[in-house]
């Protein structure tokens, strides 16, 4: 999330702090009237993540299989997935943007690194590329680094679903692959802990995620101690012929920061993209489970653009 350091007495400059994440809209504005611009309170502004070319209609007749047993499917081979994924090392390049009213980049923060695994077996990360960051008007929080790790790349277990409602919502095609939609919201938002809230396109044969577009909820609106993040989509595709691994996120949102006690209110629109590649398995005698039975990972069994949902 992104956080604001205020224009203290005696400082001379204004800082924002604000939270990486996810994405959405438009260009910032001050209002002409200042004080009512101060007293406004926080909050993010975006729309939806536009749908491309690549996603069909919405079929909202009832699914061949029952919501319920659809869920239960998904859930169990997201635990799947997110055991394979603790056995691939791969590379994130992250770009983040500050954006001017008249839609020029005027600070980026870009950092490239591998995440792999040291020689214990522990899994660390390792910078590749980091050019100077010219971010003035915001700054990289350790809030923001945690979403860029844990949850932008969101994975819905069996361990974790009844932390949320799940709303069926139809069927859609993504690039050709058949997905069922479900909106997603969080049952109660436990003090201290994140969730996701939003959307999710689950593959009709695979039955995992391959899209996500939403917003990590809650934000931290009280005044002075703001923490906002902007909404996400992020996409998958399969990469070992088995699992869909995240590949690109993306998003665009303004956040607005409430002024007081001799400091302004400040919006900021902040840019984002996260790019993960080079995907390996790290060592040969990894067994994957599900319902209690061995499933074969055989990264020949299919080419990793056999579907690819962009």
């Amino acid at each position: 999330m992104l956080r604001t350091l205020r224009n203290l007495p005696g400082t001379g400059r204004v800082l924002v702090v604000l939270a990486l994440m996810g994405m959405v809209c438009a260009g910032a504005a001050f209002g002409s009237d200042k004080k009512k611009h101060d007293e406004k309170a926080a909050s993010v502004s975006y729309t939806p993540m536009p749908l491309d070319s690549g996603y069909g209609p919405m079929d909202i007749t009832d699914p061949p299989t029952p919501p319920e047993e659809i869920i239960r499917e998904f859930t169990a081979k997201e635990s799947v997935f997110r055991e394979a994924l603790n056995h691939y090392t791969y590379r994130r390049a992250v770009r983040v943007q500050t954006i001017t009213d008249d839609g020029k980049v005027d600070g980026e923060y870009y950092e490239v690194d591998d995440v792999i695994f040291d020689p214990s077996g522990k899994r660390t990360e390792k910078v590749v590329l980091a050019p100077a960051n010219s971010l003035e008007r915001i700054s990289m929080s350790p809030a923001d680094f945690q979403d860029i790790q844990q949850r932008l790349p969101f994975v819905l277990t069996k361990e974790d679903v009844g932390q949320y409602d799940l709303k069926y919502v139809g069927r859609q095609t993504v690039d050709q692959v058949p997905c069922y939609v479900f909106d997603v919201a969080p049952k109660e938002l436990v003090k201290g802990k994140r969730y996701f809230e939003g959307k999710i396109w689950v593959d009709a044969e695979a039955l995992q995620i391959v899209v996500t577009s939403g917003k990590n909820v809650p934000d931290d609106l009280r005044k002075g101690h703001e923490d906002l993040s902007t909404p996400f989509t992020t996409y998958r595709e399969q990469v070992d012929g088995e699992n869909w691994f995240p590949t690109y996120t993306k998003g665009d949102g303004v956040l607005h920061f409430t002024g007081g006690n001799g400091y302004l209110g400040q919006d900021v629109r902040v840019r984002q993209t996260i790019k993960y590649t080079d995907y390996k398995q790290f060592g040969s005698t990894v067994k994957i489970l599900y319902n209690g039975q061995e499933v074969e990972n055989d990264p020949s069994a299919k080419k990793p653009d056999d579907k690819k949902p962009k």
